[in-house]
């Protein structure tokens, strides 16, 4: 089944993009429910209808989700007015914000009081991240927000794990490809984790060879403490994270598959933000790896928030012992507490981006 849709540059030059229709969803507009094939890339564009002898536009942008779709259409005028889909987003992003947000908080409020203690903060990260995504579009400054990000991620990701290399050599490494630091370990470590970030915005897929793969570009040629090569594919030996056993090694894959599947069977089930939080927590206490599951599972956490259209967050360092224990105590049955740590790390993140963005 093929539809086609008409679009237009900026400068009104048709393209003919032909949309092939992948699944069905349900979609809510002017407050009705109606069913659409869904297989667009474009977040929004700018349509033209001709009635009579004029021509109209409109600001159009499509939403997913959790398996819905809103579609927000803003009639601009008849030719020849002209504009751009990202003059139009920033000129009313207050208003598309608070559109999408109304969208979405509906599922939010659902699982509000489940994952926070305090009011307002869900809102403030959900509202936070529609923001960020509507600057980064009307901006069009994707890839340079994204490497802010990877400096900002790296270095507290790494640094969790007892790297000490200064985020001034970290953001030096991503600028210019290498730094004198002295300590040659530490700066593969960036370099691969560089790597690592790419791969999992434009090939990871949730599967075991895909972890793996991950984890292979996270540690190659690196050393662990006593200068161990990290070991290849899953770990071969029993590892103990504080007091507590992980998943031992026979297990590891078994486990692993169960969590894909998890997630594959509940990602239009589950809120996002909880889909991500656990299936980090549960990737952390089945530790597939010896060394590697923080730096990996991060990652794959901000993986699972990135497809349901999040902006990725960042654990930071000065908050390690806040972070491990959080996790430990989702073992007593405390995952609200858990939850609560998670989305004031998201808050905090999302705070720097929109700084990030505003400079552009």
């Amino acid at each position: 089944m093929v539809h086609k849709l008409e679009l237009f540059t900026a400068k009104g030059v048709k393209l003919n993009k032909i949309i092939l229709v992948t699944r069905i969803l349900s979609y809510c507009q002017k407050g009705k429910v109606y069913k659409e094939p869904i297989a667009i890339k474009l977040m929004s564009y700018i349509e033209k209808k001709k009635l009579g002898k004029s021509t109209y536009l409109y600001f159009v942008k499509k939403v997913s989700f959790m398996g819905k779709l809103l579609v927000i259409k803003k009639h601009i005028g008849a030719e020849p007015v002209m504009t751009s889909k990202e003059k139009y987003i920033l000129d009313h992003i207050k208003d598309l914000s608070s559109e999408e947000f109304n969208f979405r908080n509906k599922f939010l409020g659902q699982v509000k009081e489940q994952i926070s203690y305090s009011e307002g903060l869900p809102e403030m990260v959900e509202l936070k991240s529609i923001r960020i995504d509507n600057f980064i579009e009307g901006k069009k400054c994707e890839q340079a927000v994204n490497t802010e990000f990877a400096k900002e991620f790296i270095f507290n990701s790494n640094n969790i794990e007892g790297s000490k290399i200064p985020p001034e050599r970290v953001r030096e490494i991503i600028e210019t490809g290498d730094t004198k630091h002295s300590n040659r370990n530490e700066v593969k470590e960036v370099k691969n984790s560089i790597l690592a970030f790419e791969y999992l915005k434009n090939s990871f897929k949730f599967n075991l060879p895909s972890i793996k793969r991950l984890y292979h570009i996270l540690t190659k040629d690196l050393f662990m403490e006593g200068n161990i090569p990290y070991p290849k594919g899953f770990k071969a030996e029993e590892v103990i994270v504080g007091n507590s056993q992980t998943t031992s090694p026979e297990k590891v894959e078994e486990e692993l598959t169960h969590l894909v599947n998890w997630y594959r069977n509940n990602k239009n089930k589950i809120h996002p933000l909880i889909l991500a939080f656990e299936f980090h927590k549960r990737y952390e206490f089945i530790h597939p790896f010896r060394d590697g599951n923080g730096r990996t599972g991060r990652l794959i956490m901000n993986k699972v928030l990135m497809s349901a259209r999040y902006s990725p967050i960042i654990v930071y360092k000065e908050n390690k012992t806040s972070y491990f224990n959080a996790l430990e105590k989702t073992k007593e049955g405390k995952l609200k507490s858990y939850y609560q740590f998670m989305l004031e790390q998201a808050d905090k993140s999302y705070d720097y981006l929109l700084n990030v963005t505003g400079k552009y």
